[in-house]
């Protein structure tokens, strides 16, 4: 079955560059991909702000509808800088220049049947781009919002997202039917003086509230479970989104976790146990950050970021072979600063076996604290775990304890959260020379000797 068909539409300004509006747009075609549909055309304007009317000039809007079967023409009044049936370059950006009034629409088969655009859009903007166009545009929320909607399987993730879809939604509702007659409802429908559109509003506002206990109640219930974990050391994989955090995951680990070429494949969060380390570390995937990220969706990283903030250590896995690479970096971090999310980060740049020789040496002196590795490579995965125990060991106390015979109950415990280094038995208990971490050598000091 074939893949709806899209156009990118994209207006750079002043203070993009080329290289900067290229990624960008290229990051918007895989977002589509991951929702579903074919990428088949481009339509990028050069322009010293977004049309407030309809996004593009009058131009611009014509090779639009060309692609989509549109008229290519949007209320009158719409845009100030559009005229119905006018053609008439503007002195803008040469760019601007309008195409030929000639230009016939594509066969109905080769036409794209979604307008994709590389911003956010207002209420109105999107309505006349519809005009123009005839088909259904989605702005760049409005696309991350369908995938984290398709990927979201937990509870809490499938709660935010639906909190975020309706607050996008409510503003963009538009009256249909009797001409948005007020009139007085009965019990649960209109009341005295309110439209139909008003009542759709206080509808959705209600459903956000009802959401909004709920989530708190499956909060509590995350928190109950990270207390849980509170006494384990645990490490956090952060990134920008399809950077590899997964595949790095499950190579650490071990055990399987979703993982697929596609934006946002992991909307919750993942633990699981890094073998052959004692005291045991629990490794954490998270969902990956994006620029550009709705205000709305920051809600859907709170479960990410609460085991972020949690954890010890954060490893910022970063893809080095996308040449955007430094842009997902700053917004990575930047994203986690604004969030208060202080905790030591480690750099690592994967992928690494996509890289030549000398972009890897480069790569060196420009980022001499990262670990380049590959999670594809068994050895660097290896070092990865290596480099995640000693970090863990700087912070190991060392004790001697002498567990009574009536308390032999605590060695599974001392087991599982201490590195033992020597064990024997004396005529009073068990003796032991370990290594822990300060908060379990403080719940052990009633045996420690001295």
């Amino acid at each position: 079955m074939s893949r709806p068909r899209a156009v990118l539409v994209s207006v750079q300004l002043p203070g993009v560059d080329d290289a900067e509006h290229a990624s960008s747009l290229d990051e918007l075609g895989r977002l589509a991909r991951t929702l579903g549909l074919e990428v088949a055309f481009r339509l990028t304007q050069k322009r010293d702000r977004i049309d407030p009317g309809a996004v593009l000039g009058a131009g611009k809007l014509r090779e639009l509808a060309r692609l989509t079967g549109g008229d290519g023409e949007v209320p009158s009044g719409a845009s100030p800088t559009q005229k119905k049936q006018v053609y008439v370059p503007t002195l803008e950006r040469e760019e601007e220049a309008p195409a030929p009034p000639d230009l016939e629409a594509l066969p109905p088969e080769e036409r794209a049947t979604v307008v994709l655009v590389d911003h956010d859009l207002g209420p109105s903007q999107a309505r006349n781009l519809e005009k123009a166009a005839g088909v259904e545009v989605m702005d760049r929320t409005s696309v991350i919002l369908g995938i984290f909607h398709r990927h979201a399987r937990s509870r809490e993730a499938k709660i935010e997202v639906e909190i975020a879809r309706l607050k996008y939604l409510s503003p963009r509702l538009r009256e249909v039917g009797g001409g948005g007659d007020r009139q007085r409802g009965g019990v649960g429908g209109r009341g005295a003086g309110e439209s139909s559109l008003e009542l759709d509003r206080r509808k959705i506002r209600d459903r956000i509230a009802e959401l909004a206990r709920e989530l708190d109640t499956v909060r509590k219930v995350s928190a109950t479970q990270r207390s849980r974990r509170q006494e384990q050391r645990k490490v956090a994989l952060v990134g920008y989104t399809n950077a590899g955090k997964s595949s790095t995951m499950r190579a650490l680990t071990g055990k399987e976790v979703y993982v697929a070429d596609a934006l946002f494949a992991t909307l919750g969060t993942t633990v699981r146990v890094l073998p052959g380390v004692t005291p045991r570390v629990l490794v954490s995937d998270t969902v990956g950050f994006i620029k550009k990220l709705p205000h709305d969706l920051v809600a859907s990283f709170r479960a990410t970021l609460d085991e972020a903030a949690s954890a010890e250590l954060l490893l910022h896995v970063v893809d080095a072979s996308d040449s955007a690479f430094r842009s997902h970096m700053e917004v990575t971090n930047g994203l986690l600063d604004e969030l208060g999310v202080a905790v030591p980060r480690r750099l690592l740049l994967n992928k690494v076996d996509r890289l030549s020789t000398g972009t890897k040496a480069l790569l060196q002196e420009e980022f001499p604290d990262a670990l380049q590795l590959s999670a594809h490579d068994g050895e660097d995965m290896r070092q990865l775990a290596a480099h995640i125990a000693d970090f863990f060991d700087g912070g190991l106390e060392e004790l001697v304890l002498l567990v009574p015979w009536s308390q032999q109950g605590r060695l599974p415990r001392i087991h599982e959260h201490c590195r033992v280094l020597d064990q024997g038995s004396e005529a009073t208990g068990t003796r032991l020379r370990v290594r822990a971490p300060p908060e379990v050598a403080d719940s052990l000091r009633d045996l420690a000797l001295r």
